[in-house]
């Protein structure tokens, strides 16, 4: 019977179907650390405030979902993204680049959300607390638990938002081998029924 398989698509199939075993274990994996990290920062939520870092951690220390307070010296830049409000209405959320001393990375501070990309922010600087979340920038940013006149606050970062869907991509990849094997089975046996004896 193995002497009558096709050796080329064979070997494929065999190949093709290892590697989608493989990337199935690799997303178990995947997602035994998102669920990790998930419950890191659900820990995070529940700790003391801290200062805002003015030396830059390395990823695996950054210190997301911590309450925090910082202080902006000075405004040294501006952006807009795409964010939501508190009430989860999609709009613009505004982040103002600061400078915290002579040294360090600076710090990011989102400060609100309007509607509008464009609009006006009359804030500069000075003390100011809430939530440290991701900034695909600087890294890390904090979410201002207040808003400067002009701009409503914005959506806290949120455990939520953070997709933990690696467990059905191996299911995916695992039930693609499957699918690729009983096609296999099903070409060969077609294959073998056709041949003459």
């Amino acid at each position: 019977m193995i002497r009558r398989l096709p050796l080329i698509p064979t070997v494929l199939v065999v190949a093709a179907v290892a590697v989608m075993i493989g990337l199935g274990l690799w997303q178990l994996r995947r997602a035994a650390w998102k669920e990790g990290l998930i419950a890191r920062y659900a820990q995070a939520e529940r700790l003391p405030p801290i200062a805002f870092p003015t030396e830059p951690p390395s990823d695996a220390q950054l210190p997301l979902f911590r309450h925090a307070t910082g202080v902006c010296l000075r405004t040294i830049g501006r952006r807009a993204t795409a964010g939501q409000n508190r009430s989860g209405e999609p709009g613009f959320v505004h982040i103002i680049d600061c400078a915290t001393g002579a040294k360090g990375p600076g710090m990011s501070v989102q400060v609100g959300w309007s509607k509008d990309p464009n609009a006006k922010i009359a804030w500069n600087g000075g003390l100011v607390s809430g939530i440290i979340a991701p900034d695909s920038r600087m890294r890390m940013r904090l979410v201002a638990a207040s808003a400067p006149p002009g701009l409503e606050l914005s959506a806290p970062p949120s455990l939520e938002s953070i997709p933990n869907n690696h467990g059905a991509y191996a299911v995916q990849w695992f039930a693609f081998a499957a699918i690729a094997l009983v096609i296999y089975g099903l070409a060969v046996a077609k294959r073998l029924k056709e041949r003459p004896q």
